[in-house]
């Protein structure tokens, strides 16, 4: 069932102590900017947030505990496409498991996978049905930490599918399902038109493509509700793409900040986690543990700066043009925070399932893994007894 397991190898985590103290060492001397009184989060990351967050990370968080429960998981790295790519392998108990490949997007990592993996690779033991189980695959996006860095220029959306694709290949997976969210809802689909004869269906949260129209001309054929929509996210967009713009045309220079300040990488990180108000209600709060470790990941692997290269290496593929239809059943799961538009979706996918869900955010897999999970398991059970 595994394929030519010679093409992998096993994976384990284990950071040198001293790598550990520089990186507490860095924080301890961080050389703080001043900030306008009385400004909060309007300009950026609030100060006050992030000198509390990295007292937090040299004094409360314990990499060790976290660097253990990944190496709880199977993991091993193989060579694709001339690029290491490392992932996460959680076979079932089931033996009539689904294979299912899980992309997660930026500035995350396969850390995001953990609450997930149980439940969906072992159904039966967290109170579930045993047929929603799955042969769980969750590989570290290219430049992404342990994948990372890219090597070569062009990693962009269709080389990392065709990556994926050989990836499920290898370990004799001939039919699968795949799910993302953020880029891994980019991927994912992608995935699906690159190899529709062995994926049997996609699943999406945080569709990230679906939200504005790439020619105005997509607009005519909406309803006027999802018309409206799609000009708030025009500006809702235009207030917070800067990270995205500054990644997508110049990530080398953004790379040398990064690559130096440990400080400054979580606050670009925290321009996405903390979904822009870490006060807002409406979506569940990620825990810090959770974004520190992400962080401290890209820290370790030296890979800011080489994720931040997947913007400008998606480029049109990812947002300035509208994807080819796919023929391939999608189920996407819209979380608060989530802007996707149906109408813009269904240009280019054939939904089947569309769900709202009443909390959670744009990082499901980290607010509400458990609605998540529900949600996987309702679209590929819905595919009928032969997905």
């Amino acid at each position: 069932m595994l394929g030519a397991m010679s093409a992998f190898k096993p994976f384990r985590i284990d950071v040198p102590q001293a790598e550990l103290g520089d990186l507490r060492n860095r924080l301890v001397h961080t050389r703080w900017p001043d900030e306008l009184p009385g400004v909060g989060w309007s300009y950026g990351v609030s100060r006050r947030y992030l000198v509390e967050l990295v007292e937090h990370w040299c004094t409360g968080y314990d990499w060790r505990e976290h660097e253990a429960r990944l190496n709880q998981v199977p993991q091993f790295t193989t060579e694709i496409d001339d690029q290491t790519v490392h992932f996460l392998h959680l076979r079932s108990p089931e033996p009539d498991a689904t294979p299912l490949i899980v992309t997660h997007g930026w500035p995350s990592t396969v850390y995001d996978f953990l609450d997930v993996l149980g439940p969906l690779s072992d159904p039966r033991s967290y109170g579930g049905d045993p047929a929603d189980a799955f042969h769980v695959v969750a590989p570290s996006l290219p430049g992404f930490g342990f994948s990372g860095p890219t090597r070569q220029m062009g990693w962009g959306v269709g080389r990392i599918a065709r990556a994926w694709a050989e990836l499920m290949r290898r370990l004799g997976y001939d039919c699968y399902g795949a799910q993302g969210g953020d880029f891994g809802s980019i991927v994912s689909p992608e995935l699906g038109r690159i190899d529709p004869d062995h994926v049997l269906g996609v699943h999406v949260n945080a569709l990230a493509n679906a939200a504005t129209p790439t020619d105005p001309s997509e607009l005519d054929s909406l309803p006027e509700a999802e018309r409206e929509q799609a000009r708030r996210n025009q500006a809702w967009w235009y207030g917070r793409s800067g990270y995205a713009t500054q990644m997508s045309t110049r990530p080398q220079t953004l790379a040398y900040a990064l690559n130096d300040s440990p400080a400054g990488q979580l606050a670009w990180n925290l321009e996405w986690f903390v979904d822009y108000d870490p006060t807002s209600t409406e979506q569940t709060p990620i825990d810090r543990d959770a974004i520190l470790t992400n962080v401290t990941i890209f820290w370790l692997t030296g890979t800011a700066g080489s994720a931040a290269r997947l913007y400008l290496e998606a480029g049109q593929e990812a947002w300035g043009q509208r994807p080819a239809p796919s023929r391939v059943p999608t189920g996407v799961a819209c979380f608060p925070g989530d802007h996707a538009i149906r109408g813009l979706a269904e240009l280019s996918n054939t939904i089947t399932h569309w769900t709202r869900h009443p909390r959670g955010g744009h990082f499901a897999s980290l607010q509400a893994p458990d609605l998540l999970v529900a949600d996987i398991r309702e679209f590929f059970g819905g595919l009928g007894p032969d997905r």
